[in-house]
């Protein structure tokens, strides 16, 4: 096995020794700075909303993580926005587009809200290139199973975008939070091409069962095994073992930049897994870092329709 990377400044050395051409992380953030803001804020106030303190590791201005990302071999990612109101989500789409256009390596991505008028911004931001979309009903406190999203997931389901969704309980319940529950949405569009963010933590077992009964769905590694609890989100102990029969359904995620510890210990944490399991080895890590990501995100289409 190759050796995990140990720093931020050795993932070039680990990406190298695997013949990558780079890392493809699908659930990374960039936003407004005047929205990120709030988020930082948020997370500042992180031991009265979590129990526990959550220092920003990537506390940087936009350009300043933008460089880290290139300087971590991050050939693409998906800068991912979300809403926690209404009349947020239009205008976030139309934000991140511009974004990705501007933005070397940025896919360009979109988010929704339930509100009127959800699934014509949704299909106008798919129509302007969005390849990947956001889903956070932890944040945005709202029932995935409302009756004005039902189109919008149809719609993402025709189209074969991937959903990142927060579904899960991590890092405090929620209303409507719960892998049961976004279960009733998968169990009404089973071609939703569903991206699990943070493995449904904690409800690895949950996630495993859903990966498996739809052919579709799959995990990111978000946070997903670091050496920082936030919420009861311990793996399994053969976390590595039944990964083997779903390796071509996980994708890698690090929540980039709010995370609380730096960029290396989730790759550290994946390679973890491949060198536990002979199965899975430096195969499980192409797929995982690269080529599952790349898929999903249609970088060949997209790298042939511009060629």
């Amino acid at each position: 096995m190759i050796a995990p990377p140990a720093t931020d400044a050795d993932v070039p050395r680990f990406v190298t020794e695997l013949g990558l051409p780079g890392l493809i992380d699908l659930h990374v953030h960039f936003m407004p700075d005047s929205v990120h803001r709030k988020v930082w804020e948020f997370f500042d106030r992180s031991a009265r909303e979590y129990g526990r303190e959550w220092p920003i590791h990537y506390r940087l201005p936009a350009d300043e993580r933008l460089e880290i990302l290139r300087g971590l071999n991050v050939a693409a990612f998906a800068p991912l926005v979300y809403p926690h109101k209404p009349g947020m989500a239009a205008w976030l789409n139309e934000w991140v587009l511009d974004f990705a256009a501007r933005t070397p390596g940025a896919v360009p991505t979109a988010t929704f809200f339930p509100e009127p008028g959800v699934t014509d911004y949704v299909a106008e931001a798919i129509a302007a290139g969005a390849r990947c979309v956001k889903a956070h009903v932890h944040v945005g406190r709202y029932d995935p199973r409302a009756a004005l999203l039902d189109p919008v997931w149809g719609l993402l389901a025709e189209a074969g975008v991937p959903v990142v969704v927060h579904c899960g309980h991590s890092p405090v319940p929620g209303e409507f939070t719960g892998l049961d529950i976004f279960a009733e949405v998968l169990a009404r569009h089973p071609r939703l091409l569903a991206v699990l963010a943070h493995a449904g933590s904690p409800e690895y077992d949950r996630a495993l069962e859903l990966v498996a009964r739809y052919p579709r769905v799959h995990l990111d590694t978000t946070m997903v095994g670091i050496p920082f609890d936030w919420g009861n989100s311990r793996l399994p102990a053969d976390w590595p073992a039944r990964l083997v029969d779903v390796a071509d359904r996980v994708v890698l995620g690090t929540d980039f930049p709010n995370i609380p510890y730096a960029y290396a210990v989730q790759l550290a944490a994946i390679a973890g897994w491949a060198a536990a399991d002979d199965r899975l080895g430096v195969p499980f890590l192409r797929a995982v870092l690269h080529d599952t990501p790349g898929r999903l995100l249609a970088l060949g289409e997209h790298a042939a329709e511009t060629s």
